[in-house]
């Protein structure tokens, strides 16, 4: 391309001309040229060159002036602010000569013909030449302008735009990456605007922005023009989309929707010039912004765009209001989990409990304490105490130089695709965003905490709280042939481990999602009628509003929740655990008071297999199956294996398999898998019987280890006779591994024994155990245990005689 050409449509435009136009205008006209033949739709426009930028400063003599005023801001004769003003001034009173004017304007009016419109409204945007490099994005540094018509307005808004490149967040930023300001120039982009005004548009990443996790595709959404979404002003709607089986046409593999309160939009101003932003009514906001079909393709649309580019990228996309067609808006290269040390993973643990002051949606996966500092505006970023938590109504790129300044940072507004969000990732800073009432609950000089790594809701909590951090080095991990798996619990704490070697997922106790993420007992869903609470039938409806069929909003809730356990260790098994809340826990649920009887010993009493064939929650247990037939047939996660917790008797056995085939779970068809826990005595005396009804038996050696001993392990007094490595705990142990292995059943263990106890580790590698299932956090001190194990000089009885 000619270095001195001034305007450039998109289509002659390809990545390698980023010095010319810069990185985004640069990357729209690859995506013209490249993927109009996957059908990815792009806006027409064109490029003011760099070369126009330079000229243009020369023209108005601006040159030496901005090296003056960048020179007080080196050598602290003048503040950030100051300076960023006086060359945004200097700027601004500047002119486009006669033909800069002219090329703009023949630009725009070839470019209103080609739309078929007298003046086309279109969206102009900066693109600088230091910008969506694959180091660093540069997100949000410079402005764009929406909804400009007419030649007056165009010209007016390409020199904003040129003020924008020393914005103070620009100038903070290209501090911190180490780029020359005046090395930089800016090109600006034109582009036909798509009338999301009348629909919805967002954010999209091709792989989990939080963890990392590079096999989903992360897309937000709000209604109206996207700047909501990309400022944080919102919490959008989100979705997680599983890559690998987006060609597989008959699946559905969306594993996350998460409905935001979307409060309000951004839509054209009055007499169609600018925008302006609106409340949006009950309907918008309790509404999914897109359907499941426009969610596979946006994501297919990403993956198309990540092959091309060869890299995980992130991405604005836009839905057309008249034509109701999806467009792709932006893309740029993502900077953050792309360049972090994949060898390297940081566990924060929490090591005391307060009180929990507000909850949001987290930004990264770390800890980090400190005093409030509560700011209304971006304002001066010198008098910001470093170190202290930032707390704002939202944030978005113009608090860079603050953000840059704080320890953690607390908003009412956001969502995690936000440019905010991006920058916060790129800075390392944990964030609690869209905590919707932050700002009112939490006050100015506030010591707390903020823990970003307990599921989908961070926490805010009242105290400087202690924490530690552990740096797992992946590479040392030792290899052991005994299969360490891990536990999870919740699902948004399951993408962060997809860089542990584990074998699989090897115990998640579905209860938890329950009690987290749907919070209504089951049958208060199926039985309203049963419920003579009104305060309890109206929380009801609010959680689950716009739900026809109730029950629909526990299976979907649940499917989703167990898909993205699934989809974070795909191919390897998932083993899935079917719900084991005892009834007092049960009655915790909303509206489970109307269906649990309080019992005198829940933990020997309605629970596990009993509970599944019972009147009183048969239905429930229904759903679950339901829910994971729609993992596995659906959503396309065929290495869901189902364990069936306390079954004390081959009778119940038989009983809770025959209801799973009848919800279409039959165990040997298309290769489900069905477990048992191990956890009765009888289990082990009847080991030969139960071994002819299941596939393969999980240890679970407290409740093991409870019975045997008939201790209570919940009795704080009798702590020192509860040990799992009791003689009589390990020759259930062994016996179960033996008659399990004749019958060709696979048997492993769940707990901390192993982590806490090398010589528990050692006896379960003596007895042949096949897997080994521990938390997370206990990953790497039971993979050294079992390996010293595995070393010794033990004899290991022989497997051989697993066999199918």
């Amino acid at each position: 391309m000619e270095p001195n050409k001034k305007i450039i449509w998109f289509e002659k435009l390809r990545l390698d001309d980023l010095p010319l136009v810069g990185g985004k205008n640069a990357s729209l006209g690859e995506m013209v040229q490249a993927l109009q033949s996957h059908d990815i739709k792009v806006p027409a426009g064109f490029a003011l060159t760099a070369s126009m930028y330079w000229d243009f400063l020369r023209d108005n003599d601006l040159d030496d002036a901005i090296t003056d005023q960048l020179a007080a801001l080196d050598n602290g004769g003048k503040t950030l602010a100051e300076v960023g003003a006086a060359i945004r001034a200097l700027i601004g009173a500047g002119e486009f000569s006669a033909s800069q004017r002219e090329s703009i304007v023949n630009a725009y009016q070839m470019l209103c013909r080609r739309s078929g419109k007298i003046a086309t409204d279109v969206a102009v945007r900066s693109s600088a030449t230091a910008e969506d490099l694959p180091t660093a994005s540069f997100a949000g540094q410079q402005e764009s302008y929406l909804n400009i018509c007419g030649a007056e307005a165009l010209l007016a808004a390409c020199k904003k735009c040129y003020m924008s490149l020393y914005t103070d967040r620009a100038i903070a930023y290209r501090q911190q990456q180490g780029f020359e300001h005046q090395a930089v120039a800016l090109s600006v982009g034109v582009q036909q605007m798509v009338h999301a005004d009348k629909a919805c548009s967002g954010v999209m990443f091709t792989l989990d922005p939080d963890s990392g996790f590079p096999d989903v595709v992360s897309i937000s959404g709000c209604w109206g023009l996207g700047e909501t979404v990309v400022k944080g002003r919102v919490n959008p709607d989100s979705f997680l989309v599983y890559k690998p089986f987006l060609y597989d046409w008959h699946l559905v593999p969306i594993i996350q929707r998460t409905i935001g309160s979307k409060l309000e939009k951004m839509v054209y101003g009055r007499s169609g010039i600018g925008t302006k932003t609106l409340p949006t009514s009950q309907e918008e906001r309790n509404t999914q912004v897109l359907t499941d079909q426009e969610i596979l393709t946006l994501a297919r649309w990403g993956l198309v765009i990540e092959r091309h580019y060869d890299g995980f990228m992130d991405i604005e996309w836009a839905k057309d209001g008249d034509s109701g067609d999806l467009y792709i808006v932006q893309a740029r290269p993502e900077t953050v989990e792309s360049n972090k040390d994949v060898a390297l993973l940081d566990n924060y643990q929490l090591q005391q409990t307060g009180e929990v002051l507000v909850e949001g949606t987290r930004v990264g996966s770390a800890i980090t304490r400190g005093k409030i500092v509560y700011r209304a505006d971006a304002g001066d970023c010198d008098d910001f105490p470093e170190g202290a938590i930032l707390l704002a109504e939202r944030t978005d790129p113009d608090w860079v130089p603050i953000m840059r300044r704080a320890a953690g940072i607390i908003t009412d507004t956001g969502g995690p695709t936000s440019h905010a969000a991006i920058v916060c990732r790129e800075l390392k800073v944990p964030a609690i965003i869209g905590t919707g009432n932050g700002t009112t609950l939490l006050k100015d000089g506030m010591e707390v905490t903020l823990d970003c790594t307990d599921g989908a809701m961070a926490k805010v909590y009242a105290g400087l709280l202690d924490y530690r951090v552990n740096t797992i080095a992946l590479d040392k991990i030792p290899k052991t042939t005994t299969e360490l798996m891990i536990n999870v619990a919740m699902p948004d704490t399951a993408l962060r481990w997809w860089q542990l070697p584990t074998a699989g997922i090897g115990l998640t106790r579905i209860e938890f999602i329950i009690a987290d993420q749907i919070k209504i007992h089951p049958m208060a869903l199926l039985h309203p009628e049963a419920i003579d609470n009104t305060e309890v039938l109206e929380e009801i409806e609010c959680i689950t509003h716009g739900v026809m069929h109730k029950e629909l909003y526990f299976v979907e809730q649940l499917a989703q929740g167990i898909g993205k356990i699934a989809a974070s260790c795909y191919p390897r098994p998932a083993i899935i655990r079917f719900s084991d809340f005892k009834s007092n826990e049960y009655r915790g649920l909303l509206g489970g008071a109307f269906f649990e009887s309080e019992e005198p010993n829940p933990m020997l009493g309605l629970r596990g297999a009993a509970r599944y064939y019972h009147p009183r929650y048969r239905e429930a247990f229904e759903l679950e199956c339901q829910a994971i037939k729609q993992v596995r047939d659906t959503m396309g996660f065929s290495n869901i294996i189902a364990m069936i917790p306390f079954c004390r008797t081959v009778k119940e056995a038989d009983e809770v398999l025959g209801i799973m085939a009848g919800q279409g779970l039959q165990r040997g068809v298309k290769d489900f898998q069905v477990y048992m826990m191990c956890e009765v005595p009888s289990n082990v005396i009847l080991a030969e019987q139960f071994a002819r009804h299941f596939d393969g038996f999980s240890i679970g050696s407290n409740d093991l280890t409870q019975l045997v001993l008939g201790i209570d392990r919940d009795a704080s007094e009798l702590n020192p006779l509860f040990n799992s490595s009791d003689e009589a705990v390990k020759r259930m142990i062994v016996e179960m591994i033996k008659v399990g292995h004749q019958h060709g059943c696979k048997v492993g263990l769940c707990g901390q024994a192993p982590s806490d106890s090398s010589e528990f580790a050692a006896f379960l590698v003596g007895a042949g155990i096949d897997s080994i299932s521990l938390n997370p956090d206990a990953f790497i001190a039971a993979a050294e245990s079992v390996y010293r194990a595995e070393q010794s000089d033990i004899v290991v009885p022989a497997k051989a005689g697993i066999q199918r």
